[in-house]
């Protein structure tokens, strides 16, 4: 695959249509710099799909002249893959594969360059123990997500999480430290840059236990300009799908405000009723919010979580105005992360009720007390 058949004029322009970046598939190694030492040099290779010459890899008697100076014919790529695609013969990388590679790779690049500077958004990555589970956030996850809406404003994100924690959440201590631990790093990592504006749009990728997840969103509840996401197990990965667009929850009113009032969440489980009473003692009102099938997985469209965020605004308020200025509200969530955030997002700390929030201890098989949140916390920025 020689590149002196190749003018300087064309072989400048696929270096900007592949972006400096190798175009095989899966690679993307940037080809000005060296991966090891990190200096910087040219290390591309112009690679014919069609060889210059009929002699060569996937030569032809006609196209290899008419083709050998043709952008279209051309690939940038390191020296790996120049080596492969030469070496391994037509049958593994024919003429229709390579081209193939080259369509995708400049039209992600395309897409990618395109997007505005207002396309600029912080990557907030939260994670927390779930049981013995440990939940590391993958940044590389996350910007993939993000991409075509928006694109990270800069490398690694910035993580909230406290890093190979020995405590689960079965502990008492642990709603404890990472409690604190979150609202510290939150004022240290997030508060100052809002303050001096170097924030205008935030997204988050969290995953932790669901008391933790609220209190996450209450410390971002004024920040406008964000958008949490959500771990989808089919297909996995983090990218929101496009359907359903239209989506309804059902939500279950108690028939009197005699007893503390309760909120349940049956959306990716269910919870009956007679684990809420035991928690609380026997007394309870319970608000219901659901779903016709609660499971784990339901959570797929932007358009379900806006509809779940504008539906509990006017829930909280209606709470409020049946129990009084004076309530609590015990939160029981069975919920996807990303609602879970929303949730917290959602509250206003001057003007709605305080919460008590449980979570599931299957240890002891109940639910019991993790948090507080609207009472001695910090709940926006």
């Amino acid at each position: 695959m020689s590149i002196t058949t190749v003018p300087e004029a064309i072989r400048l322009r696929l270096w900007g249509r592949a972006a400096g970046r190798c175009e095989y598939m899966g690679c993307n190694q940037p080809l000005w710099l060296d991966s090891l030492t990190k200096s910087e040099f040219n290390i591309a290779y112009v690679a014919h799909i069609v060889a210059d010459s009929p002699n060569g890899p996937r030569g032809h008697n006609i196209l290899s002249d008419l083709l050998k100076a043709d952008i279209s014919n051309l690939m940038l790529l390191c020296d790996s893959h120049h080596r492969l695609v030469d070496k391994s013969g037509l049958s593994q990388h024919p003429v229709e594969r390579l081209k193939a590679m080259k369509q995708a790779h400049e039209q992600r690049m395309d897409i990618t360059t395109a997007i505005s500077p207002q396309k600029n958004s912080h990557v907030l990555l939260y994670g927390a123990n779930i049981g013995h589970q440990n939940a590391k956030v993958s940044y590389e996850a996350a910007a993939e997500a993000m991409v075509p809406d928006f694109y990270p404003a800069e490398l690694n994100g910035m993580p909230l999480g406290l890093l190979n924690s020995s405590f689960t959440d079965r502990t008492k201590e642990f709603w404890t430290v990472e409690a604190q631990n979150l609202r510290n790093l939150f004022n240290e990592v997030v508060r100052p840059r809002f303050r001096a504006g170097n924030i205008s749009h935030l997204s988050v990728f969290a995953f932790a236990p669901q008391p933790l997840l609220i209190l996450l969103g209450s410390l971002l509840s004024d920040i406008p300009a964000g958008e949490v996401y959500q771990l989808h197990r089919e297909p996995p990965g983090w990218k929101w799908e496009f359907t359903p667009e239209q989506f309804e929850y059902e939500i279950g009113v108690p028939d009197s405000n005699t007893a503390p009032p309760a909120l349940v969440f049956s959306l990716s489980a269910t919870v009956t009723d007679d684990r809420v009473y035991e928690a609380m003692g026997g007394k309870a009102s319970i608000w219901r919010v659901s779903v016709p099938i609660p499971h784990n997985d339901f959570l797929k469209s932007r358009a379900q979580a806006r509809v779940f965020r504008q539906m509990m605004r006017q829930l909280m308020d209606r709470i409020k105005s049946r129990h009084g200025e004076n309530a609590k509200i015990s939160v029981f969530p069975a919920m996807p992360v990303a609602l879970a955030v929303d949730f917290g997002r959602i509250l206003m700390p001057k003007a709605d009720l305080p919460l008590s929030i449980y979570d599931q201890d299957i240890s002891a098989g109940k639910f019991v007390h993790a948090l507080d949140v609207g009472e001695k916390a910090e709940r926006s920025v």
